[in-house]
């Protein structure tokens, strides 16, 4: 599904040929803006670095009832980004050391977010950045974004220009068996055929 000029606006200042999202991107059906975020370009400006990433794996988490959400039981001290404005940064640390990412969508109050899982580099992007630990660490992403507003100057998500044309495949999410029936439903999406998605 192409995204529509409404949805964004030209990031003249970036050394790419790219249009930035803006939030009504992010605020819409959550498995929608899931599978239109593949193909799209992760943006973080470290320092006097442009680093930037094509975001080819995502998880949906639908909010309250979904037992796999963090959100599944409500706001938390920990979940408050999740029932923010759509188009923030939920990053969350697990196992003492892997932060990951999850941008929020919908209307407030929603608890709803995408899990970046995977992206391919682009520019400025070293090391392994097939899983969520993996590649915010490769971005420069930890919990002192928690929160940003990724329709900011120095960390947002643009659309190339001149997109690839994308292959969905849908999936179970990765590690969420003790979610009952959620941990079958199709709700991770990846690029077919990428090699830098983190599991086939």
């Amino acid at each position: 599904m192409a995204t529509s000029r409404r949805n964004v606006r030209r990031d003249a200042l970036s050394h790419f040929s790219m249009i930035k999202l803006e939030r009504d991107f992010f605020d819409r059906d959550t498995c929608t803006v899931a599978r239109d975020l593949l193909g799209k370009w992760l943006v973080h400006h470290v320092n006097d670095e442009e680093r930037v990433g094509r975001i080819v794996e995502v998880e949906a988490y639908l909010g309250p009832g979904d037992l796999a959400a963090h959100s599944a039981r409500g706001p938390t001290p920990r979940t408050r980004a999740m029932f923010g404005p759509p188009g923030h940064a939920y990053i969350y640390l697990i196992y003492g050391m892997h932060h990951c990412m999850n941008i929020v969508t919908e209307g407030v109050g929603s608890g709803t977010g995408v899990l970046l899982r995977a992206i391919e580099p682009i520019r400025n992007v070293a090391g392994n950045t097939r899983g969520p630990g993996l590649l915010t660490r490769a971005m420069g992403l930890n919990l002192t974004h928690y929160g940003h507003d990724l329709c900011s100057e120095n960390f947002y998500v643009a659309q190339p220009e001149k997109p690839e044309p994308v292959t969905v495949v849908e999936r179970p999410r990765v590690g969420v068996h003790y979610a009952g029936d959620w941990a079958d439903k199709p709700l991770r999406f990846y690029i077919k055929d990428n090699p830098y998605i983190s599991k086939k």
